[in-house]
């Protein structure tokens, strides 16, 4: 029979890298909770329609990369992605709004069809906040803040905020006009992507991966200049805020983002930690997307990042310092104590201590092979344990146990087996 495999662009997260993954949620989730911002948690799966409204028909991901199907209802169903259409949905559905602004944080898989490469699966995992209800600048400049500090707080190294301004939908149409009007021109030089977003989204040629493409585009009328006077204001004053908090930019009037429903600020961050700059978190301003969806005007900013591509980022830069912040994100937690055991009578006592010194906050690794004392000590010292507690029936038979130390010098110690409290000491000890 031929053994089963997982879906390509499906990909299993095993124990090891998925510590890796906690501790990053971890971080992420004692960031939100400082910054006010709450949990939300929506579903996989969606009607069709809220992401067609929301991200846009025209865009890449909603014409070539959902997972689209009918139920069993004939409703046509969607699996998630990206997850702002899902948070305002639910924030619509629920009420929510009704109680002021709304601060939210969510972090789940999202799915879409596309070459599976290194940091892009078809399942993928983002991280995100929606700040729904947030008008002025310096709310947009408090989100950037956020997941500033967030990266820097994992110790990505060689952070890089790049800047733009969408204007408004006005500031848009007006833009867009002059933009078709000067692509036209040169239709025929560009890449055959963009020749087709020329008639359903043009300001996505922007973002061309194409070089040649890249290279005209270097003549094109900027987004910068169409704006009007109050957009360019906005925009002035969300720099500001960014030199007052010491936080580095640049700005890139190319940088658009792939969904629809930006306005104003837009933003990525960016790290060379990979060798080159790679995007590890994009937002920005997205006032008209409730209303799309169904609720009343209401202005709204945040932004999202994919798990791997960050884990990727923050496993370079543990190589590139061995002993800095991302490394101690990225290696897994050691247990506090491998506890050798062997023999019938040693083996009911060592369940019990084990179970004893994890009530007090310690983590046990226990041997439950009952191989030879000398096997269990190579595991012991594989696994990293700073300690070994050694249980046979001679020392069940006294109600003792041996603590060794395994990373540091030191002598063994025999200790009671009841004697918790200064057990849980020694472990302890630094």
């Amino acid at each position: 029979m031929t053994q089963l495999q997982s879906l390509r662009g499906m990909v299993d997260l095993l124990p090891q890298a998925l510590q890796r993954w906690q501790a990053v949620e971890a971080e992420a989730r004692a960031h939100f909770q400082r910054s006010g911002f709450g949990e939300i948690r929506t579903p996989l799966m969606e009607p069709t329609d809220l992401f067609c409204r929301g991200i846009g028909e025209a865009t890449d991901v909603v014409g070539k990369e959902m997972y689209t199907f009918n139920d069993r209802g004939e409703r046509s169903c969607t699996l998630r992605p990206e997850g702002t259409a899902s948070v305002v949905r639910s924030a619509l559905q629920h009420g929510l709004l009704t109680q002021g602004p709304q601060k939210l944080w969510y972090a789940g898989p999202m799915f879409r069809y596309e070459r599976p490469q290194a940091g892009r699966q078809r399942q993928f995992h983002q991280i995100g906040v929606e700040w729904l209800g947030a008008s002025n600048a310096r709310s947009d400049v408090e989100v950037i803040a956020l997941a500033w500090d967030f990266l820097a707080s994992l110790g990505v190294g060689g952070l890089e905020l790049q800047l733009n301004s969408l204007g408004s939908a006005d500031d848009r149409k007006g833009y867009r006009t002059a933009l078709v009007a000067w692509l036209e021109q040169i239709a025929e030089q560009l890449d055959e992507d963009s020749r087709a977003r020329l008639s359903t989204n043009p300001l996505r040629i922007l973002d061309s991966k194409n070089k040649a493409t890249q290279a005209l585009l270097e003549s094109a009328p900027t987004l910068i200049d169409a704006l009007s006077s109050e957009s360019r204001t906005r925009f002035d004053l969300v720099q500001q805020g960014l030199t007052t908090l010491g936080i580095p930019f640049c700005l890139n009037p190319r940088l658009v983002r792939g969904l629809d429903y930006y306005c104003h600020t837009a933003f990525e961050i960016t790290s060379d930690q990979l060798g080159a700059q790679a995007t590890v978190c994009g937002g920005g301003r997205y006032d008209g997307l409730v209303s799309q969806l169904g609720g009343a005007d209401t202005p709204a900013v945040g932004w999202a990042l994919g798990l791997e591509r960050l884990l990727l980022v923050l496993e370079a830069a543990a190589k590139a310092d061995p002993v800095g912040r991302a490394a101690q994100v990225v290696t897994a937690p050691k247990p506090d104590a491998y506890l050798v055991n062997r023999g019938a009578q040693a083996e009911g006592a060592a369940l019990a201590l084990a179970r004893a010194l994890r009530s007090q906050g310690l983590t046990v690794e226990l041997d439950s092979s009952g191989a030879a004392f000398g096997k269990q000590f190579k595991r012991a010292d594989r696994c990293g344990a700073r300690f070994a507690l050694v249980l046979g029936d001679e020392e069940a038979g006294r109600g003792e146990v041996l603590i060794k130390p395994l990373l540091e010098k030191g002598d063994e110690a025999t200790w009671a087996i009841d004697a918790i409290s200064a057990m849980v000491d020694v472990l302890q000890s630094r």
